[in-house]
C-alpha cells in the first residue's frame, strides 16, 4: 500500500506507530516467550527503564551512547533488537549492525529480528530485497539489518552503520580490536546509536574498563545498570515453612524484596552452587556484578545498599572531603556530609593543582563548611598550600593517608594501620549506625566504597588495599570513596566552628 493510498485513519495509525516505539512494540512486534508462546512485545520493567534512559539521552544530545550492565535474560537484547528494527523499517538509509559473542547467540538474535519482520502488520512492514541467515535489506528505504559474531577480528570493519548493538561484550573475543574497528564504523553524527550490553565477566577487560569510565563520567557513554529483581519472572512460590536466614533477611531488607523473590534467589544460588557466581550472573548492584571471586570488601555491599535507600535529615556542621587526582586517569572527587547524611559527591577530571584549589575556594566561599579535609598525597599538597596562601587556614586541614592514626593503638593491639584505614574504619562504623544513615543513590559511589579489600598485618592492624593494588587487579581508584572517607578525618566541634566566627565578603574570607 503506498502512502498516497492511506486513509486519514490509517495515516494517523501509521504516524503513531512511527513515533511511539512503546506503542509500536505492543502492536506490531512479536516475541517467543520463555514459555514457548508467541506474544506481543509489551515492555517489562527493565525494558521500560532502559527505554526511558536511552530516549532521555537521545533528546538531550541527539544521539545514543550507552553501556548496559545487567543480569541474565532480562530482555535487554530483545528491547534493543526491537528498537533498531523499528528505526531501520521507518527511516531511510539506516544501517543496523549487531555483534554477538558467539555463533549461537548471533543466530538467536537474528531469528528474533526475523520474527519481528514476519509478524509486523502489512501497513508498516517494509519491502525486502534480501533476507538470509544474517541480513535483512529493506530495498525501498535503502536500510538494512545485519548480524555478526565477534570471533573474527575484522568483522563489520569496512561498513558504515548508524545503529550498533554489541551483545554480551564482556565475552567478546578480540574486544579491543573490535573497538578500534567496527565501533569506529559508526559516524560521530546525530541520529546514530551505540549500545553495548553484557552480563559481567569478572574485572578487567574491555567491557569492565568501559563500564568504569562511563560510571565515573569519563566517557560519552551513559552507564545503565539493571538489577535482577526488576525482572517479573524472577520469583518463586516459597515452600511451606520457608524462613530467611540472617544474611537473607539483611539482603531482602536492603533491596526491598518479598518472599517470592527471596525463594527464587535461594533456589538459583543452590542451582549455581556458588553464591559469588549468583552475584555476577544476577547482580543487585553494579559493584556486586564486578566483584572478584574471593575478594573481600572492607565495607560490605549490604551496608552501602541500605544507606542508598534511606531518607535521613542532615544535621550538624558541614564537613567536606577532597581527594585530588594523583594520576592521569583519576578523578578529583569532593564529598559533602552533615551528620548522618552524606549530601552529595562530585567528581571532575583533568584538574591541575590551581584548578582544584579554585574549585575548593569556590565551594568554601559559597557553602561555608566547618572543615575541608584534603588528601596531601600527589598534587594535594600544592592545593593545600595555595588555599593557605589565600587565607583559608581556619577551614582547610591537610590529611596524609599514610601517616599514623590519630587515635592511639588499643592496649590489646589491632586498630587501623594508618590514617586512611582509620578514616575508612570510621566510615564503616558510621554506616553501621543503628539510627540509620544516608548516602547519595549513586552506582559509582557504591562501587568505590565497596572497592577496597583489606587484610591484617602481624600486629593485627587493618591494612586497607592500596589504590595501586586495586588498579593492578583491574579496578579503578576509589576516588569518591576516599573523598567520602575524608569527611571522617577528625571530629568537628560545631560550637566552636570557624564558620561561626569568620566574616565573609563577596570576594571570600575577610
Amino acid at each position: 500500500m503506498t502512502a498516497t493510498a492511506l486513509s486519514p485513519r490509517e495515516r494517523a495509525i501509521r504516524l503513531r506507530l512511527r513515533d511511539d516505539f512503546v506503542h509500536y512494540a505492543a502492536k506490531c512486534l512479536k516475541i517467543r516467550t520463555k514459555a514457548g508462546s508467541v506474544d506481543p512485545l509489551v515492555l517489562n520493567k527493565p525494558q521500560q527503564y532502559l527505554h526511558t534512559r536511552l530516549e532521555a539521552q537521545r533528546q538531550a544530545s541527539g544521539r545514543v551512547r550507552a553501556i548496559i550492565l545487567k543480569g541474565r535474560q532480562q530482555g535487554c537484547s530483545t528491547y534493543v533488537g526491537g528498537r533498531y528494527y523499528h528505526r531501520a523499517s521507518h527511516r531511510r538509509g539506516v544501517r543496523v549492525f549487531i555483534l554477538c559473542h558467539e555463533a549461537e547467540a548471533t543466530a538467536n538474535l537474528f531469528d528474533m529480528v526475523s520474527r519481528y519482520h514476519e509478524h509486523t502488520p502489512p501497513l508498516v512492514r517494509p519491502s525486502t530485497s534480501a533476507a538470509n541467515a544474517r541480513e535483512l535489506t529493506f530495498d525501498r528505504l535503502d536500510s538494512g539489518y545485519k548480524v555478526g559474531t565477534a570471533g573474527t577480528k575484522g568483522v563489520g570493519r569496512s561498513q558504515t552503520v548508524q545503529m550498533f548493538h554489541g551483545s554480551e561484550v564482556a565475552f567478546w573475543q578480540f574486544a579491543e580490536t573490535h573497538a578500534a574497528g567496527v565501533l569506529q564504523a559508526v559516524p560521530d553524527m546525530p541520529d546514530t546509536e551505540v549500545i553495548l550490553e553484557s552480563t559481567a565477566n569478572g574485572v578487567g577487560g574491555f567491557f569492565h574498563e568501559q563500564w568504569q569510565k562511563a560510571e565515573a563520567g569519563q566517557s560519552e557513554y551513559q552507564a545503565i545498570f539493571i538489577p535482577w529483581f526488576w525482572t517479573p519472572e524472577y520469583r518463586k512460590a516459597p515452600p511451606a515453612g520457608f524462613t530467611l536466614t540472617d544474611e537473607e533477611q539483611e539482603y531482602a531488607s536492603a533491596y526491598g524484596l518479598d518472599m517470592e523473590q527471596m525463594a527464587w534467589r535461594r533456589s538459583k544460588v543452590a542451582e549455581l552452587k556458588d553464591a559469588w557466581l549468583f552475584k555476577q550472573e544476577y547482580p543487585a548492584t553494579a559493584a556486586e556484578a564486578f566483584q572478584n571471586s574471593g575478594h573481600d570488601s572492607f565495607i560490605p555491599g549490604a551496608l552501602v545498599a541500605a544507606a542508598r535507600k534511606r531518607q535521613v535529615e542532615p544535621s550538624g556542621p558541614l564537613v567536606i572531603g577532597v581527594d585530588p587526582a594523583w594520576m592521569g586517569d583519576d578523578r578529583t572527587s569532593m564529598a559533602w556530609r552533615r551528620g548522618r547524611r552524606t549530601l552529595k559527591i562530585e567528581s571532575k577530571s583533568g584538574l591541575d593543582t590551581m584548578a582544584t584549589a579554585g574549585w575548593c575556594k569556590a565551594v568554601i566561599d559559597a557553602e561555608k563548611p566547618a572543615r575541608m579535609f584534603i588528601d596531601v598525597g600527589g598534587v594535594g599538597a600544592g592545593v593545600v598550600d595555595r588555599l593557605m596562601e589565600m587565607g583559608y587556614g581556619e577551614v582547610v586541614r591537610a590529611v596524609n593517608f599514610g601517616s599514623a592514626p590519630l587515635e592511639p593503638e588499643p592496649p590489646e593491639g589491632g586498630g587501623p594501620l594508618n590514617r586512611r584505614a582509620e578514616m575508612w574504619s570510621k566510615g564503616k562504623e558510621w554506616l553501621q549506625d543503628v539510627a540509620g544513615v544516608q548516602i547519595p543513590d549513586m552506582d559509582s559511589l557504591h562501587a568505590d566504597i565497596t572497592g577496597p579489600g583489606y587484610k591484617y598485618d602481624s600486629n593485627s592492624r587493618v591494612v586497607l588495599e592500596k589504590k595501586e593494588d586495586m588498579k593492578r587487579r583491574g579496578v579503578r581508584s576509589p576516588d569518591e570513596g576516599d573523598a567520602w572517607a575524608l569527611t571522617f578525618a577528625e571530629p568537628v566541634d560545631v560550637a566552636n566552628s570557624w564558620a561561626k566566627k569568620i566574616v565573609y565578603s563577596n570576594k571570600g574570607i575577610v
